[in-house]
């Protein structure tokens, strides 16, 4: 894949927050931005990455390499701008309130589920066995965050 499409999805993404934004309040605007790059995400995560790692998907190695680059990628997009102080209302959100009280721990599992993210990205392509274990190591960042600031 060419080095255009990762830059090409986020414009799209960005594109389709700014069409809206200017109706929008900030805490609106940061909800929108952090669940837009969540989603799109948790769409090269759980649509196509984790059905290879469980078998339930054909494993392709080029299209495992894309899914996890755009991951990586998108996993460094929502924690800076999509989660400023006021950002915990204004329209539907699952993040809790713990968000802002205990920012600090908030950011150091962020870190954690990058870190995690960019192996995923180095190794997607390489073969199954170590794609699967990568999967299993981000998805558990990603739980880690979730279990104690994201609201069921």
């Amino acid at each position: 894949m060419k080095p255009v499409a990762p830059v090409v999805m986020i414009l799209a993404v960005a594109c389709t927050f700014s069409a809206t934004a200017a109706a929008q309040t900030p805490a609106e605007r940061a909800i929108k931005y952090r669940q837009a790059a969540l989603s799109t995400m948790g769409f090269h995560f759980f649509g196509i990455l984790a059905p290879m790692a469980k078998g339930e998907r054909p494993y392709d190695a080029q299209v495992a390499a894309r899914s996890a680059k755009f991951v990586a990628e998108l996993s460094e997009m929502p924690w800076h701008d999509g989660f400023p102080a006021g950002s915990d209302a204004g329209a539907p959100t699952k993040a809790k309130p713990e968000i802002w009280k205990d920012k600090a721990k908030f950011d150091k599992l962020a870190q954690a589920m990058q870190a995690e993210a960019a192996k995923l990205g180095q190794v997607a392509g390489t073969d199954l066995a170590t794609m699967r274990t990568q999967v299993q190591a981000t998805a558990k960042a990603c739980t880690n965050c979730h279990d104690e600031f994201r609201a069921r």
